[in-house]
């Protein structure tokens, strides 16, 4: 989908992103035999009109105000409600109740889940996971000084379990080496709405240390350690306010708070922080098929599989959850247009650009336009 006569004033950066899309394929991680998407679309968006209703993951909030502000430029009889304050677990909840066009979550819709929206509010033709987002769980947190501070999985198991509860500790203090730790308490501070974000935080906890970790993943925090914050930007402003504070949020929502080095895999000297780069290359490494039903684009992400240096420990991929068939088809073309552009290499150009998203690999583009064409 080709966007047109788009304004810069304090808005969008597309004219970068857009200029990105021509060196996509370097950056996306399929193969080079992989079938490219289609940057056009049948779909006139200037002949577009009506209301998408919408909400959930928090992490998807700034990315989707972009894709938003961009579609709407050309498509300027349709207007887009996201309710970013929901989290992923109350925008499924919402949206499995009629109450919304499609639901942004960072953890695909369960198994149970799936097979109840078979019965409504999709019917029996069922739903789709819609991967449209991959970004990465940034660990931040607030010291005095504010020095760089490493921190291998199992330190943060242990820190997340209420085991380490100092920053000088001997364990934190023999990956920082040089690093002057104080000695200081450790304040936890999770998310205490249904979270995708601790979904895929707390899938990696349980993947790279069980020993430490030992609830299961899930989007609900499972222990009282710490404090519990709504959204992801209540947790980034809870460390931020504090001195000795670590939590974990979507990079996007991070801000200028300091983000820690995670240690690559469960051995080695190897520490990264989030770039988009290094999102692309876990996602190639830890990410599988898993779907759920005809059409359904859900993904296994196996982070024990993120051993190379380039990559970022914690990748996050978030989903737009909608149904094949719609009560009213033409809102069905409406939403599955929308979610369209947004799997489209101009809608992850944009995302790139005001998100610092990793653009999918474009063989996942192609599969998400694939599956969109039953939406009716």
């Amino acid at each position: 989908m080709k966007l047109k006569n788009v304004a810069a004033a304090g808005a969008i950066v597309l004219a970068s992103a857009l200029a990105l899309t021509a060196c996509s394929g370097s950056n996306n991680s399929g193969s080079s035999n992989s079938p490219k998407p289609s940057d056009t679309s049948s779909v006139d968006l200037s002949s577009l009109s009506g209301t998408i209703t919408a909400g959930g993951s928090s992490a998807q909030a700034n990315v989707q105000q972009a894709w938003t502000t961009a579609f709407t430029q050309q498509a300027t009889g349709v207007k887009i409600n996201y309710d970013k304050s929901q989290g992923s677990g109350g925008g499924v909840t919402n949206w499995l109740a009629g109450s919304y066009d499609f639901a942004g979550t960072d953890a695909a819709l369960k198994p149970e889940q799936f097979t109840q929206a078979q019965t409504a509010p999709c019917g029996a033709a069922g739903a789709l996971n819609i991967p449209v987002y991959l970004s990465g769980v940034g660990i931040i947190y607030k010291l005095p000084g504010d020095p760089k501070v490493k921190v291998t999985g199992q330190i943060l198991a242990q820190i997340f379990a209420g085991k380490i509860t100092s920053w000088n500790d001997p364990k934190l203090v023999a990956v920082n080496s040089g690093t002057t730790l104080p000695n200081l308490k450790i304040s936890v501070v999770h998310r205490s709405d249904g979270s995708g974000t601790t979904a895929n935080f707390t899938t990696y906890l349980s993947q790279i240390d069980p020993t430490d970790w030992t609830w299961a993943a899930g989007t609900a925090w499972p222990n009282n350690v710490g404090s519990g914050q709504q959204g992801g930007s209540g947790v980034v402003n809870t460390v931020e306010a504090g001195s000795g504070t670590i939590g974990y949020a979507d990079q996007s929502s991070v801000g200028s708070a300091t983000m820690a080095d995670v240690q690559v895999g469960t051995s080695g000297s190897t520490f990264s922080t989030y770039s988009a780069a290094g999102a692309t290359a876990a996602f190639a490494a830890a990410a599988t098929d898993a779907s759920q039903g005809a059409g359904d684009l859900t993904k296994k992400l196996d982070y024990t599989k993120i051993t190379d240096a380039s990559a970022y420990p914690i990748p996050l991929l978030s989903y737009d959850v909608l149904c094949k068939n719609f009560k009213d088809s033409t809102q069905g073309k409406l939403t599955a247009a929308y979610i369209g552009f947004i799997g489209s290499s101009e809608g992850q150009q944009v995302g790139a650009a005001n998100a610092k998203a990793a653009p999918l690999p474009d063989s996942i583009l192609a599969e998400i336009k694939t599956s969109l064409a039953d939406v009716k």
